[in-house]
């Protein structure tokens, strides 16, 4: 599914360059369950906004379902963040006038369906995640953890092919941490693509390949049972 060969991002940082990735070559086939993992300024969140098609590298290819990244428009690029791509971010980022109900039907309104697939994608959405009974509940009547399975449900309601874990568990405390891993190992069995940014050293071994990025070149990767 993704193919990234000599990926580069710079940004400027006053007037210093900063290379937030320096020729990162990686694939990840369909169905994976990879953990990119480094620390601070690693440029994993870099790989991680390049991938989700919500930045787009200086050089290099990124290919996307067998599709040329780079050739695509803003709308085109739109079209596959809501619809090929589902996104888990560490601050849950939740409208918070919206109920549970009303930010997982949101990007189901932009997707153009009907009013009855919206309602049964959403309420089988938060079902899904155990919150059939919160679906009227606002973020701030929820725990954290709630909120995280309210932003899974809201990614999985589009019926993504990829899910994007930005620190998921990093504003939890470790039962909803783990909780939530389990949730993600569950949808990875189910056949859903699972890329999953951390630092955290348990939550990447939770996957089935790790992937270490230090100052934006990757420098191991490997599968359970030792690097490659």
């Amino acid at each position: 599914m993704i193919e990234l060969t000599d990926i580069k991002k710079t940004y400027l940082m006053g007037e210093t360059e900063v290379h937030a990735l320096n020729g990162v070559s990686l694939v990840i086939p369909d169905g994976a369950f990879v953990a990119i993992i480094g620390p601070s300024g690693s440029g994993k969140s870099t790989l991680m906004n390049v991938i989700g098609c919500l930045d787009v590298a200086d050089e290099g290819t990124y290919k996307l379902d067998g599709q040329y990244v780079k050739d695509m428009t803003e709308r085109q690029l739109g079209t596959i963040r809501n619809q090929k791509i589902g996104f888990i971010f560490q601050q849950f980022n939740l409208l918070p006038k919206l109920t549970a109900y009303e930010n997982v039907e949101l990007p189901l309104i932009y997707q153009g369906l009907s009013h009855d697939e919206r309602k049964q994608r959403t309420i089988e959405s938060l079902t899904k995640v155990g919150l059939a009974d919160r679906m009227d509940h606002k973020p701030t009547e929820l725990s954290g953890g709630q909120q995280q399975r309210v932003a899974i449900a809201r990614a999985l309601a589009t019926h993504p092919t990829l899910i994007l874990a930005d620190e998921p568990t990093g504003n939890l405390d470790s039962q909803s941490g783990k909780e939530i891993m389990q949730m993600l190992k569950d949808l990875n069995a189910e056949g859903r693509g699972i890329v999953l940014i951390t630092h955290d050293t348990w939550v990447a071994s939770q996957a089935d390949e790790q992937v270490r990025i230090v100052d934006g070149q990757i420098e191991t990767k490997g599968r359970k049972g030792g690097a490659q």
